[in-house]
């Protein structure tokens, strides 16, 4: 069976040097699995096809790690985005069949991330945008970014919206206090990382986002970020009536958001999201080199859903969402 994973990362040598230095600092504090991190980041060679082919991956679509570009200076980001862009273009020119690219944007500046995605999606094939969440403290509700989410509806391409920190006057209050290790933890991947993406996906919603940009298709990972456990509750309390929305809060997380898994392999999640969005919503991904290909593999092959349902999550919506060519 084929299968198509979708969050799954990479980083440019001048992205380690620069926003990605901390990725190297951590890595080496922890365990001998989390050194290998920024080596397996950068490599998009042998190496990573080689695990990919241990693990029964057929392709990757990759995109530059947290904390991407958002959270660099203007400047810096259109060089750092330029970068990463044409190192991974050139890594999925030799891999065409096994790798696809979302492009990196520098944000702060919305007529330069225009070009640049217009750049990746129409000379270098890229099949839409990461955006590591929000832009020193702005989020994508704010029309200051609209030109971008316009640009990526016109060009049917979706954009990949992945965690990053909340604004440090958020984190402090919410997440300080503890210990580093538990600030951190607490405040990124146990469970800041997860509600900030939610809470990024209600402003667009009630923002109007999606009624301007009907068309536009955003992406969130780990099994919907939180926000499947709450939709009933959405719309029962934000009403059509209170919010002047178009549709229900539910209707938009049906119709303009997809999920992918992203190491949350967790079987009581997958049906609670399946549950809420339907099958033609949820595609596959292993969150490498974060999480493990091979266990993120085993768990869609224990799914249990039927065979056409798991040729759905494992390939076939990513087929029709990014219009990747069928084999």
């Amino acid at each position: 069976m084929r299968t198509i994973t979708l969050e799954e990362h990479f980083a440019s040598p001048a992205f380690m040097e620069g926003p990605g230095r901390p990725i190297r600092e951590q890595a080496r504090l922890v365990d001998a699995v989390m050194q290998q991190i920024p080596e397996q980041l950068c490599d998009l060679g042998d190496k990573r096809i080689a695990a990919m082919d241990a693990a029964d991956i057929s392709m990757q679509v990759l995109s530059l790690t947290a904390p991407g570009v958002e959270q660099s200076e203007p400047e810096a980001a259109e060089s750092l985005a330029r970068e990463a862009n044409d190192y991974l273009a050139d890594a999925v020119r030799r891999y065409p069949k096994r790798l696809g690219g979302f492009a990196s944007l520098p944000i702060a500046k919305p007529e330069t991330a225009v070009k640049e995605l217009q750049r990746m999606v129409q000379n270098n094939g890229f099949l839409g945008a990461v955006i590591n969440g929000h832009n020193r403290g702005r989020y994508l509700d704010d029309r200051y970014f609209w030109p971008i989410l316009e640009c990526a509806e016109a060009l049917q391409v979706p954009i990949y919206l992945h965690p990053t920190r909340p604004p440090q006057g958020v984190a402090d209050i919410y997440y300080g206090g503890f210990s580093p290790l538990v600030t951190n933890l607490l405040g990124m991947a146990g469970w800041g990382w997860h509600v900030e993406t939610a809470v990024h996906i209600i402003r667009m919603i009630v923002g109007g986002v999606f009624d301007r940009y009907p068309g536009l298709q955003v992406i969130i990972g780990h099994m919907g970020e939180t926000l499947p456990f709450m939709i009933q509750r959405m719309d029962h309390t934000m009403t059509p009536e209170r919010t002047k929305l178009k549709r229900p809060i539910g209707a938009y997380l049906r119709e303009n958001v997809h999920y992918t898994f992203s190491g949350f392999n967790y079987t009581s999640i997958f049906l609670n999201l399946l549950l809420e969005v339907g099958v033609d919503r949820m595609m596959f991904s292993a969150d490498h080199p974060y999480s493990s290909m091979r266990e993120a593999r085993d768990f869609l092959d224990r799914l249990p859903v039927s065979g056409a349902d798991r040729e759905k999550i494992a390939h076939r919506n990513a087929e029709r969402l990014l219009r990747i060519p069928i084999q």
